[in-house]
This record gives C-alpha cells, sequence and structure tokens, in this order.
C-alpha cells in the first residue's frame, strides 16, 4: 500500500494489487477534490443534454406517425430542431466546465509536484533521475487531465443516458430490447477481459517514457563530454533503446484498446442490424407501429453514444492509472520539514545578527560528527572542530577525507548519524533548517548558473536588493571586467548552466551571489580552483575582507589559499589528524607536509562535489 498526498493535504490511499475499474475510478475521484461543484453543474448540464436528446425520438415518433394520418407537423418539426438545439448549447456548456476543471487538476498536481520535488531529502536526488521525475510533472500529469476532466463525467451520464435509453426503449419493444442486451453483454464481457492488460501496457509505457527524458536529460547535461568522447552515436543507441521500450508499451496499449474499439463497434453495429431486421418483419407482420420501430432505432443509436463513452471511459481510467501510480510515488517521497513562517520576516532576509554579548561562542562548531551516506561506509568519525566568528578557516585533507561531507551537513543536507552541529551556541537540532540556512552561504565547485539575466544570477538569494547592494558584491567578487564585457552588462542574458561564462566567471558569479545575503558563515569550497594568477589574488585579498563581516569555512587545495587562513584544519579518515596555522602544520604535522609534498595544495586539484549519495570529498 501506498500513500498519495493530495495537494489539499489529504491522504488518499491506492492498493498496488488492485486493480479493479472500482479502485481505479475511487482514485481517480480523489484527484477532483476541491473541484466537485464543478463537476456536479458540468454532470447537470450534460444530463440535460441527454434529457433534450432522449427526447427528440419521441417527438420523431409523432412527427412520423402524424405524418402518416395526413396531419399537420410542422409545429413538431419546429420543437425537434429547438430541442437540438437546446441540446448542444447545454452540451457545449457542461463540456467546457469539464475540460476547465481538468486543468484546474492538472495545475493543482503540477504544483503539489513541483513543491515537493524542491522539498526532497537529499538522499532522494542521489535515488531517482532527475528527467524521471520531471517527466511526472509533464507528461503523467497530462495523461491525468483527460482521465478525470473526460472519463469520469462520461462515467456517470453515459451510465445514466444508456439506463433512459433502456427504459425507454423497454417501454416500446421489451423483446428487441432483449436482443440487443444480448449482443451489448458479449461486447462487456470483452472488453472487461481487457482493462488489466490496457493498465499494465499503460504504466509500462509511462515508466518508459519517464526513463527516456531521463536518460535524454542525463546526455543534454554533459553535452561537452559526449562531444568531446564522440559518444553522440553510442548516447543516440541509448536513448534510442528507451524509445523502443516506450514505443513497445504504446504498440501493447494500442493492440488492446484496438481490440476494445471494434468489440464496441460491432455490438452497437449489430445491435442496429438486429432492431432493422426483426424490427421491420414486426412491422410487417402488424405487431408493431413505422413510428415505434423509427423511435426505437433511434434510441438504439443513442445508446451507441453513451455505451461507448462507457467503455471508453472505463478504459482511459485504467490507462490513467498507470500515470497516477508514478505521481503517487513522488508525492510519496519524503521530504524536509517545512519551516513556519514567520509573520513579517521576507523568506530572503538575512539573519538577524546575534547579540554582541556572546562572542565567545563559535560561529559553528563541530562535535564528535560521525556520517556516513550508508551504514557500511562511514565518512566522518567523530570529527570536531570549531569556526569562530570573522574567522578564516581552511579545511584540507586528501579527497574522500570527508571535506564536501562537512559542507553537507554544516548546509543540513543531510543530518549526522551521531554528534552535534552547532550554530552560536545552539544545536543544529534545536533549529529548523530554514534558521539554519539562512545563517549560511555556499559556493561550491559547481558554481551553479540558471539561465536568466546575470542580474537574476547575482541576486537569486536577495531578488529585491538594491543596486547599491549588487555593485558592492560585485567589486567584492572582481566581477566589474565581466560585467563591461558582456553585451547589456548586469541585464545580459547568460545561457542555460551559464554556458556564456567562462569556469573562473560562473565562480566569482556565485561568490557575489553568496555575499549579497550577507551570511555570517560563508563555506568556499575550492573558489580559487577555476581563476587564473591574477584573479586567485585578486579574490584571495577580497576573501581577507569578507573574514570582516562574516566566518570562513574553505575547502581548499591550493597553497595560496590555504596559507593565508587563520586556522588549517586537516582532515583525514574522516577526523581531525590536525589543525593550526600554517606554518605550524609545516613544523608538526607530517600529513601536512606530505599534502603539501605532495602538490594535494596545488592548482587544479581533483575537485569534490557534494551532490550524490556516493560522494564523501
Amino acid at each position: 500500500m501506498t500513500n498519495a498526498t493530495d495537494p489539499n493535504g489529504g491522504r488518499a490511499a491506492v492498493a498496488d494489487g488492485d486493480k479493479s475499474t472500482r479502485a481505479a475510478v475511487a482514485a481517480m475521484y480523489r484527484l477532483t477534490a476541491g473541484h466537485r461543484s464543478a463537476i456536479a453543474v458540468a454532470a447537470v448540464l450534460t444530463l440535460v443534454a441527454s434529457a433534450l436528446g432522449l427526447a427528440q425520438p419521441l417527438v420523431a415518433k409523432h412527427v412520423v406517425d402524424a405524418s402518416g394520418r395526413g396531419q399537420v407537423i410542422w409545429p413538431l418539426l419546429a420543437l425537434l430542431g429547438a430541442l437540438f438545439v437546446a441540446e448542444a448549447a447545454t452540451g457545449s456548456a457542461g463540456r467546457f466546465l469539464l475540460e476547465q476543471m481538468g486543468e484546474g487538476v492538472v495545475r493543482q498536481l503540477r504544483h503539489g509536484l513541483v513543491g515537493r520535488l524542491l522539498r526532497l531529502e537529499m538522499r532522494e536526488y542521489g535515488r531517482h533521475r532527475d528527467g524521471d521525475l520531471i517527466s511526472r510533472v509533464t507528461t503523467d500529469t497530462t495523461v491525468l487531465r483527460e482521465v478525470v476532466s473526460q472519463a469520469l463525467v462520461d462515467l456517470v451520464t453515459g451510465s445514466l443516458v444508456a439506463a433512459g435509453a433502456i427504459v425507454l426503449m423497454a417501454w416500446l419493444d421489451p423483446l428487441l430490447l432483449l436482443l440487443v442486451a444480448v449482443v451489448v453483454a458479449a461486447a462487456a464481457l470483452v472488453v472487461a477481459s481487457l482493462l488489466t492488460g490496457i493498465r499494465c501496457a499503460s504504466e509500462h509505457m509511462q515508466d518508459s517514457v519517464g526513463a527516456l527524458a531521463a536518460d535524454l536529460a542525463r546526455a543534454l547535461g554533459a553535452l561537452p563530454m559526449v562531444r568531446v568522447h564522440r559518444a553522440e552515436e553510442r548516447e543516440a543507441a541509448g536513448i534510442g533503446a528507451r524509445v523502443e521500450a516506450a514505443y513497445g508499451a504504446g504498440v501493447r496499449t494500442a493492440k488492446l484498446a484496438s481490440v476494445m474499439s471494434p468489440a464496441v463497434e460491432l455490438a452497437v453495429q449489430g445491435s442496429f442490424l438486429i432492431v432493422l431486421v426483426v424490427g421491420g418483419l414486426r412491422v410487417s407482420g402488424h405487431a408493431g407501429s413505422l413510428g415505434d420501430l423509427v423511435a426505437f432505432l433511434l434510441y438504439a443509436s443513442y445508446l451507441v453514444l453513451p455505451l461507448s463513452s462507457v467503455f471508453r471511459a472505463v478504459g482511459l481510467i485504467q490507462r490513467g492509472m498507470g500515470a497516477y501510480q508514478r505521481i503517487d510515488e513522488a508525492l510519496c517521497l519524503p521530504v524536509e520539514p517545512t519551516a513556519p513562517k514567520i509573520p513579517g520576516v521576507s523568506a530572503h532576509a538575512p539573519w538577524p545578527a546575534r547579540p554582541s554579548a556572546t562572542p565567545e561562542q563559535p560561529a559553528l562548531a563541530l562535535h564528535d560528527i560521525r556520517f556516513g551516506y550508508t551504514p557500511e561506509r562511514p565518512v566522518l568519525r567523530g570529527l570536531s572542530f570549531a569556526v569562530a566568528h570573522r574567522q578564516h578557516v581552511a579545511l584540507v585533507g586528501r579527497s574522500g577525507a570527508g571535506k564536501s561531507t562537512v559542507f553537507a551537513l554544516v548546509a543540513r543536507f543531510f543530518e549526522p548519524d551521531a554528534g552535534t552541529v552547532v550554530f552560536d551556541g545552539r544545536p543544529a537540532t534545536e533549529l529548523t533548517r530554514d534558521a539554519c540556512r539562512r545563517r549560511i552561504a555556499v559556493v561550491d565547485q559547481n558554481a551553479h548558473v540558471v539561465h536568466g539575466t546575470l542580474r537574476d544570477n547575482i541576486a537569486y538569494a536577495v531578488p529585491d536588493a538594491t543596486e547599491a547592494e549588487i555593485r558592492r558584491v560585485i567589486e567584492l567578487a572582481r566581477l566589474e571586467e565581466v560585467i563591461d564585457r558582456l553585451p547589456g552588462g548586469l541585464a545580459a542574458v547568460i545561457g542555460e548552466h551559464g554556458s556564456t561564462l567562462s569556469g573562473g566567471e560562473r565562480q566569482r558569479v556565485a561568490v557575489a551571489r553568496a555575499l549579497l545575503a550577507r551570511p555570517s558563515l560563508l563555506l568556499l569550497d575550492e573558489p580559487t580552483s577555476h581563476l587564473d594568477a591574477i584573479n586567485e589574488s585578486a579574490l584571495i585579498s577580497a576573501m581577507k575582507d569578507i573574514a570582516q563581516e562574516c566566518a570562513l569555512l574553505v575547502i581548499a587545495h591550493r597553497l595560496s589559499t590555504v596559507q593565508h587562513a587563520d586556522h588549517i584544519v586537516v582532515l583525514h579518515d574522516g577526523r581531525t589528524a590536525a589543525d593550526g596555522r600554517h606554518e605550524e602544520l609545516l613544523a608538526d604535522s607530517p600529513l601536512y607536509r606530505e599534502l603539501a609534498a605532495g602538490q594535494m595544495l596545488r592548482p587544479g586539484a581533483v575537485p569534490e562535489s557534494s551532490k550524490g549519495a556516493g560522494t564523501t570529498g
């Protein structure tokens, strides 16, 4: 059993093993919460339109009978025309309401999915592929739109209209109705036998489309690597296999649907032929009137549409359950707890400065931290150190020592298995994640830049920042030349992933963005890794100014970055192997001397990433 959170905050249960139409209808019905008044109005309009349609054969019967008796028929013809126009107008209004409701349900689902996917626990991003998660917001919700906007109402109104037509047909000729019922029942058995297969095939198709989106997103996200290694054909072949899988699942769905549609059509045509032949014989034998036969034939033709809509609705609902199951799974993924909103406080406002009465409390302290991305592979094994206010602390160590993991824990992307992370004397567990993150800013080696203007990227953390504030961080990050070079300056649109900027320029943009939030603790993951010697010197000089405003915790490989730190922490095997100033460590720490002599503290050292369950850098 899995639980799906609907966007209204309720919980909806979906039984994985229950693939019955009843369970599917119940699941689809739960999606319409908040839209049921619109559904009710649309259903009433549809029923009124159907009632107007059901009245037309009776009027036609009287037209035929009156014409046979030589009576005036134009008033009946006028009534027939009025009924037709009223049916069309009422049905159109009902259909519009249903389409509007369907779009509303999709909007509601997408809001819920987007909000949840952006708040997932960090571990979940390592377990699920980005493209597949995106396809649940786009492709799967689109499939559901047709189900909730048409299938549910068609199922109800089609059943009611069919019941009304059957009652009137029974009143006109019970024998003919019995013959029709036998043919329709045979078609219903065929349809019922296909529904489970349609749902399974639809689930496979949605999964294949999700995998296709994930593979394509992976290839496009690493396109320079793909082209440099001449892997276009290999990637195209791998993605092509996903295309073939989606094609095969789609063909299986179409095959089952192609069997269902002729079964319904044959039932309708067979019923009509039986009525025409048997009814004609009965009229020629004076067992009924021509008007009765015309009315019965019209009702038989009217029975076609509701029965077809019922069968189609059942098939759509079963197909939609494949998309619904994937959406349900996404809505069940664990998320970070949401911090309560503080009235009058902007979500982008900097964290208020702590009273100066407690300067002895460090900005950050780690006490005996133990952590592993998986239980059998611990990364940190009792790490402890502190960062004082306005102090520059550098973390050094071999790749895999746990440096980037420290950043992930400080940012509370993960929680330690044991030990305590402390901000200004307060354990992180006593603060919300929002409270912790509003105190810090992070610049990692990926130097994330999003599509938009240069100003949008710099002001990402503080969208309402003033021009003076933006200019201040531009100067600190030494971005003036970049702005002068780009056409449009701050208004220049930088491409996807900042493709119009160099690696060093992207990193400086990330530094400016972090400083704009005025954090009390700034985390820098090898900030000079993409800078040339001139810009590196400028940024190191800027870091001295930054350290006068906030605490600095820097992952460093370059000696030029490390030697100016107030304090250096040497990590080894998830523990603090040594700490002190550069000169002290050169004299007292064999590991630090080995790192320096072995060129671990060098330009171009192997970068680390804090993303993914396997990162231990």
